[in-house]
């Protein structure tokens, strides 16, 4: 368990450097680039809009003696500003893949570039820093600090990558009214609904302005009306900020406000729709 203590939020706070580290194996899949700037990346150079780009990406969890593949082999380009929604049954790989690409866990083989850097040039330090910065994730689960208010938790990535408290307020304010909860800002979780849960944890992404939203089935636990309400405010930041969204889900309704659809089946990639309009959400 992580001990984060705020005393109290907009002056000096005490805070672990970071939450958790991750690292990405080195492994090539044919033809090299190697590069003084942007270092070795296999299959060739991506394309120039990529965001994220991974290619031949293998993850194996060893289960006793056994090897159990959850991801074999998977490439994907995802473009700056786009938002691409990732579907698939339980145990597909889907959620495995998202955890990869915000280096959230060691892949077995492959690579990953996110906004020019390959992740296993860094270590897991560098890796810590650049998702901090760089990249805002959303769980299920919500992940929110339980003794915290709403804007303690908003704030906490800001805190974490030592800004200024007097530049944290206003921009822990700005993204608790972009959500809608601006007013219920000194609630702690115990005191909020499931959406307003998300909807905290939706703005301690934006809090960053980050180039890249992980969101892993942010409306799992919420019903329709809410799990909507959620999905607009991703679709929000996508639209005003460019910002790239990749969003897991196993609902086909929620896949469908992507632009762009993959499908997982057993750690492979089996089906990919044209870019597309997203479908419009009940008003």
């Amino acid at each position: 368990m992580v001990q984060v203590h705020v005393r109290p939020l907009w002056r000096n706070a005490s805070l672990p450097a970071s939450f958790c580290a991750g690292s990405v194996a080195e492994n090539g899949c044919g033809t090299e680039i190697r590069s003084a700037l942007t270092g070795r990346f296999p299959c060739g150079t991506p394309p120039a809009m990529s965001m994220v780009v991974v290619r031949d990406l293998r993850k194996v969890f060893r289960q006793g003696d056994t090897d159990v593949p959850a991801l074999s082999g998977v490439s994907l380009d995802i473009a700056a500003g786009e938002f691409l929604s990732i579907m698939g049954p339980s145990g597909s790989g889907k959620s495995t893949l998202l955890h990869l690409i915000g280096g959230l866990d060691q892949v077995s083989a492959g690579e990953i570039r996110i906004d020019g850097r390959v992740l296993s040039q860094m270590s897991d330090d560098e890796i810590t820093v650049f998702r901090r910065r760089k990249i805002g994730i959303i769980f299920q689960f919500f992940n929110l600090l339980p003794a915290h208010t709403a804007e303690e938790n908003v704030a906490l990535p800001l805190l974490l990558d030592h800004r200024r408290p007097r530049d944290v307020r206003p921009r822990v304010e700005a993204a608790l009214a972009q959500v809608g909860l601006l007013h219920r800002r000194r609630h702690r979780p115990d005191e909020l609904s499931g959406g307003e849960m998300q909807r905290v944890a939706i703005a301690r992404a934006l809090v960053i302005e980050p180039a890249v939203i992980l969101a892993d089935e942010p409306t799992g636990n919420l019903d329709s009306r809410t799990g909507d309400e959620v999905l607009a405010l991703l679709r929000e930041a996508n639209r005003a900020r460019q910002t790239t969204i990749l969003l897991v889900t196993h609902d086909a309704r929620a896949a469908a406000c992507g632009s762009r659809i993959v499908t997982l089946k057993d750690g492979v990639l089996v089906n990919e729709t044209p870019p597309r309009p997203p479908a419009a959400l009940p008003s």
